[in-house]
Formats: structure tokens, C-alpha cells, sequence
């Protein structure tokens, strides 16, 4: 058989180059004055937003405005109808949830949010254990409730779909409000009310809602029909509904945005003793050392956790009183038991994914559509991770099963329990459906499931699911191989600081609006190394992680960064292209990047001066008083901020074989403050003689670039004056004038667009700096490295028929 290394084995898809319009860069800039704007605005105009009334909502949740909970018509206002009963009549209320984050996270706004309406005494909930039992509601459950004199449950996560226990329910004379937001029936079951956003049009803002932004729709509604009741403020919910939404993978848009973003910002709240109110939630975010403001500080750190508890215990009820309960004492012994849960979680995972990886290596895969493995004792918790690791990195839908061990069939047929995870795009759900009747039960959606099945039947379903893939997708094998997308090509020199803050104006991104990627060529590392990770009790895990400084030819520093899962030997030795995700690790108050694949760069056996021209043409004459410039050389005069500011400039000289001599000069020796004063200067004689002035002229006279005269432009409107522009001329005049008379500046307390101006012109005469004092051997390497990448682009697209690439911009 042969054997299959799923390291380079992706197919790799870089978005187009995209040219976003000045004015949505010019309103990052407005809105951030302390940003470029352009590498937001790029990714911004690739995601589609690309009207100015969408730009300030997407970014600003100040600016969006929310749907409210009347837009699930009738079902709504029937739930809120028999709540408001329950409260006047002293009915009890159960809530019935799910064991993963979304439904966790659902079950505590519930509890808490219902809490306000119902004492401890008429309020209780129900978990399902993950290991036991299934997602869903269960007929012996909902006896228990009855038998309790409980008359009203409502649900959430999970229920849409149960029809056989609802019927039981309706027997049993219990009223059931259903807040989900899986799967619809065909056919509405007998429910006093269900509200579930997939009966919305898939447009709707709130179509894509996940089971807590359901259940605290639900709270919101009773909230106002109540309004005198409730001592808590509604938005103390957000932190929670975050944590969910962003933990369940739903897609990010409309009102999913706006509430992840206002749960972020209440969760940050959780760090700061003087505003912290969930002391399970601040302990958590201890252990993981993060700091709130961030989704990845739920995606990476404390969604892990909670889904780690019913995978290792099977039950995670208590995770509800974690998230809610005010006992510091409580929630520090739940926080631990929690983080000892997710360590184990990462251990099995490794173990069963190295386990699943041998299997593969005796598995022919050119003739496996479907992969499906299976093995006695599997932890049934963690399949569901693994399946999803093995379709990613071996690109085809994937199946693992955890066969019960001997002497379990004493009730029946040995069985085989497990989780199905697809990519791109493949309905798994459809095709293990057509496998129904080998089935003990099956549920999910088409990229994900759960299932379970007589063991004697795995060869027979392996096949058969195999041969119903071929016939409905043929010979599909060839281009099932995961396609990671790069969103952005840069150099190592381009991660930075600024970098960062422009990709977290995405923030929070999910489906629909991914973390933004980044691939950087011809990189090579250094200092790789690999540890087992430890645990909160400093015992040492199977979870493996390397770090390593990525380096190219356009940084005199390697820049720090991560591999999850993997080891140093894993790294290749050569030069390399990488796919990348910037981060910032809040442990050790550091930029890095986070790896994601990496791939041979092609062309890397060759030596670098077999295919790439010599560079004596580039003259450095930056420090010279005295420069005789070669005829008919091209002289750099401008001070460069960036390595792409070289780019024409190599490109022009190069292609019309002539010198390139560097004489720009150093930075001004002016202090940010002074450059400020100047402007204020030139602001007070513009407005008070009525006067206009271009753009350029500012320029000229203040020698800042177009992003620092912008967040000077900001930093005048915060003392009074106005600028306008006139579009119909072609220099864009500038106008300023003051609303009131001008004030001088105050010397106590600097308001922040002024420092964002400071900010703006001490990075720019840092780069100035930098790039009048670099080596000329790294200007000419990077020279080399951009010429050899546009020969080589060029060389492809020939080879291709394409047309060639435009050469850069003529900087003449």
C-alpha cells in the first residue's frame, strides 16, 4: 500500500489581488487614525464589504442596529405569552439543554436570564450526558420533569428534530418552547412554540443564529414584556452568548457579529477586578493566560474547556453553575477541574489521531473515497476532533468509530459509536443517511454527525458509503485535498504591530469571514524546537508543540512562531513557502505567527545566484556627501516606509538595465510634537485667510506621509477645526476652517487622535531610520527575491498561456 505524508498534500488557493477604492481605505483611516488602512481594506473589499453604510456596522457595533426578537413572528410572542403566565401563576420552568459550548453556554442564559423571573425553587435544568446518552431530548428525562409537577420546559440547542419525545411530552401534558437552531422537520411538531432561525429567510439577520443567541432572544423578549422585573441588566448575558456563538462555529454576519462583539467586550470586563461579576469565567481565562478581548481567546481557550468536560466526564452540568455562580471558592475548584479535563482531552486526541495516521498507512488510498477507521476502546469523546483533523489533513470525508469492548453486547449486537466530519462543501449527512437501515442512530448536518451502529456491520457500511460516494461524485478523489485559502502574499518584514491591528478590525471572524491567512515565499527556521505541553498541575501532556523563528531575505530578525501538534523534525530544512495566521501571545506579551502548512518553495534546489541576477547594479549613496551619479543610472530620492516601496524602482532599473543609485536622505531630526505644531500653524492660516492648500502641499511642507497627515487631519477636528475637501478639482484641495474659535493646544492630557498622530510620525521616521541604516547586502537580497518571484510568476503564466503579469508601476 502506499504510504501517504499528509504534510504537503493541500491544495493551496490564493485570493486575488484586489485594489480596494481610496474611500474605503480613507474610512478605516477616519475611524482608526492610527492604522494604514490598506491591508484592512484589501481584505475587507475581497469579504464584501463594499458600501460605505455597511463599513461603519461591520466594524463599529455602536453602528449596527440589531433585530429585535419580534421578528420570530408568532412563535415568539406564543413563547412570551406562557412565560408571562408561568411567572403570574408560579408555575415551575425546566430547561432542557446540550452538553457542548453552544448549548452550555444556552442553558446558563437561560438559567440566569429566567432566573430573574423564577426563584432557584421554579427553575431547574437538564444536561444530557454526552457518553450515556445522546443530544436531544429523552422520554426518561421528561418524565423526571413531570413527575417533579413541572408543567413548562423550554428547551435550547438542541429539539427541533425529537419528534418521537415531543409526542411523549404532549402525553405527559407538558407545554415545550422549542429555542434551537439545528435542523426543521419537514412538518412543525406539536410544540406550544418554536423558535428556531432556520425558518427564516437565509438573508435574515438573524438566519444564523446559534442556540445561545436563540435562548437569549428569548430572554430579551421577556425582558421587555416584564420590564419592571428583572434586577440584572440585559447586556450582563452578552459575555455568555459570546462564548457560545463564537464556540459553535456559526457564521459571523448581521447580528451574530454585533452580539459576539459586544459579548467580547463584556468578557473583557471579567479581567478587571473592579467590574468582574463571573468568577468561574475570570479563573478560566487565568488558566489559559488570555485576556478576553480577542475570539481566539474563546476559540483556543475557553470553548476547549468547556466541550472538554463532557468529552472526558460525559457530564458537563456543572459547567452551568461555573459560568454563573458568584462563589469564588466554587468556581476556582470547577476552573481546575475544568483545565485538567481539556489536558487529558488534548492527550487522547494525540493518541488517537497517531493511532488513526497508522491505520492510513496501511490503508490504499487511491481507491478510499470515504475514510472510515475503526478501533476498540476509542474514547468516544474526542472522535469527533479527530475526524475532523484526519478529513482535513488526508482531504476526504472522514468517519471514526469507537467499537464497544467485549462483553457489552449482553443487551443486544455489539455496537460501534462515532462522529462523521466532511469538507468542502461534501453532504456527509446525505450519504450516511443512504446507509440508514445498517444504522442504530444517526444525527447531524451535512458536515458534521454523530453516529452509532451494530459492529458486524462496518465492513458493509464502509463500502457501501464508499460506492455511494462514486456514483454520485465520481471520480472525485483527485480534488478532495483540503484547499487552504491565503488571503494575503507579504514578506516577514511586513509582520508587525500595525499588521496585526489591521487584521483584528476583522474581529470576530468565524465562517463566512475566516481568521485572514498569510503566505509568505522563500522563508526558511531556525531554532526549532518541540515540548510536550504540561498540564495546570505541571504534569507533562501528549500534546506536542513547536516554536521556531520564521526568517526570509527581508528581515535581519527571525520573526517568533508556532506549530500545534507537530514536532521539529516535522519542519522542512530548505527554503519554503508558509501559510501563516499573526497572533499575539498574551503570555509572553509577544507578536507571532501561528503555522498552518507548509510547502517546498518551487525552485528551492537551485542555488539562488543560478536564477537570479546579480545586484552590483544597486549603488548605495545614502551616506555620501559628495555622489557622482553614474549615467544613466535612476536615483531613489524618497525615503522608503516599506520593502514594497523598493519594488518599481528594482523593477525599472532592472528591466532597463541601468544603475539604481539609493539617495534618499536621513529622517528629520523633528520631533513628533514640533511636526504637530506646525500643523496647527498651518491649520490656523488656512482657516483664517480663507485659503486652500493640495494635499501635497501639506506634505511637502510637514514631510509625513498620506497615513500621518490623515491622523493629523483627525487629531485637528478634536480642537475645533474642520477640514473639507474639494472632490471637483483635480489636486483635491484642502480647506480648513474651525467651528469655533481655534483653541490652543492644551499642554495637560493629550487627547488621544493627537497621540495617534505622534504615534503615526515616530513609526514613520523609526522605518526611515531603519531603512537608512540597513546593509545594502539586504537591500540587494531583497532586490534578488523580488525579481526572482516576478520571473518566476512570469515563467509560470507563459507556461500557462496566461497573460504575463503588469510590471510594477513606473516610479519615473
Amino acid at each position: 500500500m502506499p504510504e501517504v505524508s499528509p504534510l504537503f498534500s493541500s491544495q493551496w488557493q490564493i485570493s486575488p489581488a484586489s485594489s480596494p477604492p481610496q474611500w474605503l481605505i480613507d474610512k478605516i483611516r477616519l475611524l482608526n487614525p492610527s492604522l494604514d488602512g490598506r491591508w484592512a481594506a484589501r481584505l475587507l473589499w475581497q469579504r464584501g464589504i463594499q458600501q460605505p453604510e455597511t463599513l461603519a456596522g461591520f466594524l463599529k457595533p455602536e453602528a449596527y442596529q440589531p433585530t429585535g426578537p419580534e421578528a420570530f413572528g408568532a412563535e415568539m410572542a406564543t413563547a412570551i405569552a406562557r412565560l408571562v403566565k408561568a411567572w403570574e401563576t408560579g408555575d415551575r420552568v425546566a430547561i432542557w439543554g446540550d452538553f457542548d459550548a453552544d448549548g452550555v453556554t444556552a442553558t446558563a442564559v437561560l438559567w440566569e436570564g429566567l432566573g430573574q423571573f423564577f426563584g432557584a425553587d421554579r427553575l431547574s435544568y437538564s444536561i444530557p450526558n454526552r457518553l450515556t446518552e445522546s443530544h436531544g431530548l429523552s422520554c426518561e428525562g421528561l418524565a423526571a420533569i413531570a413527575a417533579a409537577g413541572t408543567r413548562l420546559v423550554v428547551t435550547c440547542d438542541t429539539g427541533s428534530t425529537c419528534r418521537a419525545e415531543i409526542d411523549y411530552a404532549q402525553d405527559l401534558g407538558l407545554d415545550l418552547i422549542i429555542t434551537d437552531h439545528h435542523t426543521l422537520l419537514p412538518e412543525r411538531p406539536p410544540v406550544l412554540a418554536l423558535i428556531n432561525p432556520r425558518s427564516l429567510p437565509p438573508e435574515h439577520p438573524l438566519a444564523t443564529l446559534s442556540g445561545v443567541a436563540v435562548a437569549y432572544k428569548l430572554v430579551e423578549a421577556l425582558y421587555a414584556a416584564l420590564p419592571q422585573v428583572p434586577q440584572q441588566p440585559l447586556e450582563a448575558l452578552l459575555d455568555l452568548v459570546a462564548i457560545g456563538l463564537i464556540a459553535d462555529l456559526v457564521e459571523l454576519r448581521d447580528d451574530c457579529r454585533y452580539l459576539a462583539q459586544r459579548g467580547i467586550r463584556q468578557l473583557q470586563r471579567q479581567q478587571d477586578p473592579q467590574t468582574a461579576t463571573r468568577p468561574g469565567i475570570t479563573r478560566l481565562l487565568e488558566l489559559c493566560q488570555k485576556s478576553g478581548d480577542r475570539p481566539t481567546d474563546i476559540s483556543f481557550g475557553i470553548g476547549p474547556r468547556i466541550n472538554a468536560v463532557s468529552r472526558i466526564h460525559g457530564d458537563a452540568r456543572f459547567c452551568v453553575e461555573l459560568l454563573t455562580s458568584r462563589d469564588r471558592q466554587r468556581c476556582a475548584q470547577l476552573a481546575l477541574e475544568t483545565e485538567l479535563a481539556n489536558a487529558r482531552r488534548k492527550s487522547l486526541q494525540q493518541d488517537v489521531f497517531r493511532q488513526a495516521s497508522t491505520l492510513l498507512a496501511r490503508t490504499d488510498l487511491s481507491t478510499t473515497s470515504v475514510i472510515v477507521l475503526a478501533e476498540e476502546g476509542w474514547p468516544v469523546g474526542v472522535l469527533g476532533l479527530v475526524a475532523n483533523q484526519v478529513a482535513q489533513e488526508y482531504g476526504r470525508p472522514t468517519i471514526l468509530l469507537s467499537i464497544d469492548l467485549p462483553g457489552a453486547e449482553a443487551d443486544g449486537p455489539r455496537l460501534a459509536r462515532g462522529s462523521a466530519r466532511s469538507l468542502n462543501g461534501i453532504d456527509l449527512y446525505d450519504l450516511v443517511a443512504d446507509q440508514q437501515f445498517l444504522l442504530h442512530r444517526f444525527g447531524g448536518h451535512p458536515f458534521a454527525a454523530g453516529l452509532s451502529l451494530p459492529a458486524d456491520n462496518i465492513p458493509l457500511f464502509r463500502d457501501a458509503i464508499n460506492q455511494q460516494f462514486r456514483q454520485r461524485l465520481g471520480d472525485y478523489i483527485g480534488t478532495m485535498a483540503a484547499t487552504l485559502q491565503a488571503d494575503l502574499e507579504l514578506t516577514a518584514a511586513d509582520l508587525s504591530a500595525q499588521l496585526f491591528q489591521e487584521l483584528k478590525l476583522l474581529e470576530p471572524c468565524g465562517m463566512g469571514n475566516p481568521v485572514p491567512r498569510l503566505l509568505i515565499q522563500r522563508v526558511w527556521f531556525d531554532k526549532a524546537r518541540h515540548f510536550l505541553l504540561k498540564d495546570s498541575q505541571n504534569q507533562k501532556t501528549r500534546y506536542i508543540l513547536t516554536k521556531f523563528e520564521l526568517w526570509d531575505a527581508t528581515v535581519q530578525v527571525g520573526f517568533p512562531g508556532t506549530w500545534w501538534g507537530h514536532y521539529r523534525e516535522d519542519l522542512p530544512s530548505g527554503l519554503c513557502d508558509a501559510l501563516v495566521e499573526l497572533d499575539f501571545n498574551a503570555r509572553d506579551r509577544r507578536y507571532e505567527v501561528r503555522l498552518i502548512a507548509v510547502r517546498p518553495t518551487e525552485a528551492a534546489e537551485l542555488p539562488l545566484s543560478a536564477i537570479a541576477p546579480e545586484m552590483d547594479w544597486i549603488v548605495d549613496g545614502r551616506t555620501s556627501d559628495r555622489l557622482d551619479v553614474p549615467e544613466p543610472a535612476l536615483v531613489m530620492g524618497d525615503r522608503p516606509l516599506a520593502w514594497n516601496d523598493f519594488r518599481p524602482w528594482f523593477w525599472q532599473a532592472y528591466q532597463a538595465d541601468r544603475p539604481l543609485v539609493l539617495a534618499y536622505p536621513p529622517p528629520d531630526a523633528v520631533t513628533p510634537q514640533a511636526l504637530w505644531q506646525r500643523l496647527i500653524g498651518i491649520a490656523k492660516y488656512l482657516s483664517r485667510t480663507g485659503q486652500s492648500a493640495t494635499q501635497a502641499q501639506i506634505q511637502a511642507k510637514l514631510k509625513v506621509s498620506d497615513r500621518a497627515l490623515q491622523a493629523g487631519f483627525a487629531a485637528l477636528e478634536c480642537l475645533g477645526f474642520q477640514v473639507t475637501w474639494s472632490p471637483d478639482t483635480a489636486d483635491q484641495l484642502c480647506r480648513i476652517s474651525w467651528r469655533e474659535p481655534a483653541p490652543d493646544p492644551d499642554p495637560e492630557g493629550v487627547p488621544s487622535p493627537i497621540a495617534h498622530f505622534w504615534q503615526a510620525v515616530q513609526e514613520e521616521q523609526f522605518r526611515q531610520q531603519y531603512f537608512y541604516e540597513v546593509p545594502l547586502g539586504v537591500i540587494q537580497t531583497v532586490a534578488q527575491q523580488q525579481l526572482l518571484h516576478a520571473e518566476l510568476t512570469e515563467s509560470r503564466a507563459l507556461e500557462r498561456g496566461d497573460r504575463p503579469p503588469e510590471s510594477p508601476e513606473n516610479p519615473l
